[in-house]
């Protein structure tokens, strides 16, 4: 989320202290700084919002308020303290909800006479910061309105509505609905491209056209967009689903500001303050003259109560905070309480939908009071005898063993194409059971890394696996398999094989470094050659590399006898390239050259 200083200022009657010190604070009190960018005078910050917080952290109101209680700063005011700020009624414009479940609340707002234009310098500024495009005063308003607060708008031309008469006396005179799409409806959106709708998508319908005009949570429709003609308006602040919008976003591969923000899941109360605020702004802006708001809110957002006891506090952080530490921690947080005893039972506000559980509060506290604050200690002795899992202790001593003999212990997809029992969901593909077996897994994966052993110097490639399969008719059950290039894929249920294990005396890896793999495949060659008795392999080998290149990345001496006082070394060698396939070509120029270094010494290629 950018983050405009200036902006964040106008919260603020004191100064607030420079670009650095508020990136300090929000980074060791609440919100990671991606970075900190210059923009005309003003410094912009992209706060990286946890998923705990989007909800009400994605404005400059939110990270207002993060740095008011952080830097002890008092807000200005805050106005979503305020009541009955949708008083003015109409019923000129009707709401409908099909499905309260993807939609728990709609409000319209109804401006008449309003002067489409061009937007302040401030406003153009604001925008600017934000990397967003001036477009006019009314549109420029609902996307303040959605950075400033976090509350995503949209404005339709009522003009280009049906309407259902042209008599104002009639009411309603606009019908909007919320309501899924219907199979294969289409939408030409405000970015000029036609979408192909579902019935898993969520629309904003003109009732009286019996069309789409919106795209809901996600984006506005060309029929009723914003232009230079438009007199009157309707302004929707609603609330859905983030769920519902994420999957519409993803399937249209349209993802936008207010997507994100209803995605995170908003407080449907939000809806309210982010429609007078929006009214406020484009009376202000454009002119007009506001009808009333119709206000569709099936199921309102019930209060949350959470309490949590001083002793409680402490016993999680490990600190012994005092009570008065903990009281100026909640009011700076804006949590108003009430105490009994040693008990805070705290209003959660509205927007704070990730406080649910006394552990939720704790959280808040520790990280205002500071967690560089919470002393040191050593943990406590554990109460009672450690269980142990027997399931996980006997796959440890299994592993240990395996891996002591030169096995490679590998994970394989717990999906199959056929089996005892199918999976509702699929992952992909056509595999929609659970496996039933190791074998197939561990035979699939040996065919595909057989040709590696040469790269990894290995003379024989040996898998294994611990895991869980269903065999028809029973319960899961955990097996061990093996497989090799000499043996066959074996099976053992894991109490058996782990009954033989002995533990002690494992060898300890010798392995030195790691080094990453080139994604590019290999290429083996083989020499051996004839050398008087005496001569030692590794000068052979110094040799070789010496003529090879860089693109010999291993060499292995697989077979030495005596023949008639001459030595006979074979060696294998590894050409790859982390730039690009070799060719035959690429490998033979390199044996060339090292034949030939080795003629001139008198060694006799076999």
């Amino acid at each position: 989320m950018k983050i405009s200083r200036e902006w964040l200022q106008t919260f603020f009657d004191a100064p607030l202290p420079d670009v650095h010190e508020l990136s300090r604070a929000l980074t060791f009190h609440a919100f990671e700084i991606e970075s900190v960018e210059a923009h005309g005078g003003d410094s912009v910050l992209d706060v990286k919002v946890t998923p705990n917080r989007g909800h009400d952290c994605l404005s400059h109101r939110g990270i207002a308020k993060e740095i008011s209680a952080i830097l002890n700063i008092p807000l200005k005011n805050d106005r979503h303290t305020m009541s009955n700020i949708l008083e003015r009624k109409t019923d000129a414009v009707k709401v409908s909800i099909e499905e309260p479940g993807l939609c728990a609340r709609y409000v319209a707002g109804y401006i008449k006479g309003v002067k489409v234009g061009f937007s302040p310098d401030w406003l153009k500024k604001r925008l600017h910061a934000m990397g967003q495009q001036s477009i006019n005063n009314v549109v420029d308003a609902t996307n303040f309105v959605m950075f400033n607060i976090g509350q995503p708008l949209h404005a339709f031309d009522a003009g280009k509505l049906r309407g259902l008469t042209s008599d104002p006396e009639v009411k309603p005179r606009y019908a909007i609905e919320v309501r899924k799409a219907r199979k294969g409806e289409k939408m030409i959106a405000l970015d000029e491209n036609e979408y192909i709708l579902n019935e898993s998508m969520l629309v904003i319908g003109d009732k009286y056209a019996d069309i789409s005009v919106g795209i809901a949570g996600v984006k506005g429709g060309m029929a009723s967009g914003i232009d230079d003609t438009t007199a009157d308006i309707i302004i929707e602040s609603a609330n859905f689903n983030g769920v519902s919008v994420r999957r519409t976003a993803q399937a249209l591969k349209l993802r936008t500001d207010a997507s994100s923000r209803f995605e995170q899941v908003i407080s449907p109360e939000l809806a309210a303050y982010g429609m007078r605020a929006a009214i406020e702004l484009i009376l202000k802006l454009s002119g007009g003259e506001l009808v009333g708001f119709a206000d569709e809110y099936p199921r309102p957002q019930e209060k949350k109560n959470v309490s949590v006891t001083l002793s409680h506090i402490n016993r999680l952080l490990g600190t012994a905070r005092k009570a008065s530490e903990v009281e100026d921690a909640l009011t700076r947080l804006m949590l108003p309480f009430e105490k009994s005893g040693e008990t805070y039972s705290v209003a959660v506000p509205f927007e704070r939908l990730d406080i649910t559980i006394p552990e939720d509060l704790i959280e808040e506290v520790g990280r205002i009071v500071g967690y560089d604050k919470v002393a040191a200690a050593e943990l406590p002795v554990f109460p009672k005898p450690v269980e142990v899992n027997q399931d996980f202790a006997a796959s440890e001593q299994v592993r240990e063993d395996l891996i002591a003999k030169g096995y490679s212990e590998v994970y394989t997809s717990v999906f199959a194409g056929g089996g005892a029992r199918q999976v509702l969901n699929k992952v992909g593909g056509g595999k929609s059971y659970l496996r039933t077996n190791l074998k197939d897994g561990l035979t699939d994966v040996l065919e595909r890394n057989i040709h590696n052993k040469d790269l990894l110097g290995l003379k024989e490639v040996k898998l294994f696996e611990i895991g869980t399969v269903w065999p028809s008719g029973g319960e899961e059950e955990i097996l061990v398999g093996t497989i090799s290039e000499k043996e066959q894929a074996q099976e053992k249920s894991l109490s058996h094989y782990g009954a033989n294990v002995m533990p002690e005396n494992l060898p300890v890896s010798q392995t030195e470094r790691y080094q990453p793999f080139s994604r590019f495949p290999s290429i083996t060659r083989d020499i051996a050659l004839w050398v008087p008795s005496g001569v030692k392999p590794e000068g052979i080998e110094s040799m070789i590399r010496s003529h090879a290149g860089e693109l010999l990345i291993r060499i292995d001496l697989f077979d030495q006898f005596e023949k008639g006082g001459k030595t006979s070394f074979a060696f294998r060698l590894v050409f790859q390239s982390f730039d690009k396939t070799l060719t035959d070509d690429d490998a033979n120029h390199r044996m060339e050259s090292i034949y030939k270094a080795l003629r001139t010494q008198g060694y006799e290629i076999r």
